[in-house]
């Protein structure tokens, strides 16, 4: 007779399978220490630059109501806001300017604009008024009826930019709104 086989195939491989080692799984512990000291360097990042980079708004000082303030006018530079953007200008009075014919058209760029007025009156404050200087200067803005806010914010601008100390934003009087209307 045969030899019987005792071990089938079966057995084989289930043999083969108990010395195949399984996976041993362990438990995941994730360390938040890193992430939570990111997160508290992240706000602190975000208060500190919001405090820093507040708005910062300048001072309008208007006239007062009542009896009108004594002026020279020698110190006096005066800024006509007409309602199409365009801006004139005129040193001391309006009867002198008006008679002398010094009225001068001006806008943001070129040669002749409002900065280099400025900068012309101050200069020459700084040679004529020993006492003031340039601090002397006496800005005055006014806007005809009908002036884009824009204008007014672009006038007060230049008045920050070249460090005016003393301005004032007033209504023009009738003779100039009227010269502004028939100079369109």
């Amino acid at each position: 007779m045969t030899a019987l086989n005792t071990t089938s195939e079966y057995s084989a491989k289930k043999e083969s399978r108990t010395r195949v080692r399984r996976m041993v799984k362990h438990n995941l512990k994730i360390d938040m220490t890193p992430m939570v000291d990111l997160g508290y360097l992240l706000i602190s990042f975000f208060v500190i630059t919001t405090e820093l980079s507040k708005p910062t708004t300048m001072d309008l000082f208007m006239p007062k109501d009542g009896k009108p303030m004594d002026l020279g006018a020698s110190d006096a530079l005066t800024i006509l806001l007409d309602n199409d953007n365009t801006f004139w200008y005129y040193h001391g009075s309006w009867e002198e300017a008006k008679k002398n014919g010094s009225i001068v058209r001006t806008d943001f760029s070129g040669s002749n604009d409002i900065r280099n007025a400025i900068t012309a009156k101050q200069k020459w404050l700084d040679i004529h008024n020993k006492q003031e200087g340039r601090n002397g200067l006496m800005l005055l803005v006014k806007p005809a009826p009908g002036t884009s806010y824009k204008s007014i914010v672009d006038v007060l601008d230049e008045v920050s930019i070249n460090m005016v100390k003393k301005y004032a934003l007033m209504k023009p009087a009738a003779e100039e709104n009227e010269w502004l209307q028939r100079n369109r």
